[in-house]
């Protein structure tokens, strides 16, 4: 059946069982430095870390809450790996914050780099902004407060 939108057809009508994300993965070449800045910069808890011996890689994994009800961040540290190309088809992680300037703040007295301030976005009025990992991937902080 065509969309009324496109005049186009949709091959597929996929019926599932309830889904949600559950993490994003982010490679990170120091994984100590990674986590001082998602914990002590962004403010999310380490929930829990696993070294894979045979494999060669750690996995830690942080967010706002808890992993049974709220998608996290997996870090992902390969021991033998010292950087990565970050490439041009991932954007960025977005976060929301009710404040954005004192949000901008406090990232910014702990060391973070902001790398948009706060403003309203481009043809929109929602206002964002962009802080900078240590690996070079962006977080878009987005102002929820209506």
């Amino acid at each position: 059946m065509p969309s009324a939108a496109t005049g186009r057809t949709r091959p597929y009508r996929v019926i599932v069982p309830a889904m949600r994300i559950l993490h994003t993965m982010l490679r990170v070449s120091d994984l100590e430095q990674s986590l001082a800045f998602y914990t002590g910069v962004l403010g999310m808890k380490l929930l829990r870390t696993k070294d894979y011996e045979s494999g060669r890689f750690t996995l830690a994994f942080v967010g706002y809450g808890d992993e049974d009800s709220t998608a996290v961040l997996e870090l992902t540290h390969n021991w033998d790996t010292k950087s990565y190309v970050l490439g041009d088809a991932f954007g960025h992680v977005a976060i929301g914050t009710d404040d954005i300037h004192s949000t901008c703040d406090r990232i910014r007295a702990a060391g973070g780099k902001i790398v948009r301030e706060p403003g309203p976005m481009k043809y929109g009025s929602r206002v964002i902004a962009f802080v900078e990992d240590p690996n070079g991937y962006r977080i878009e902080l987005i102002e929820t407060k209506r």
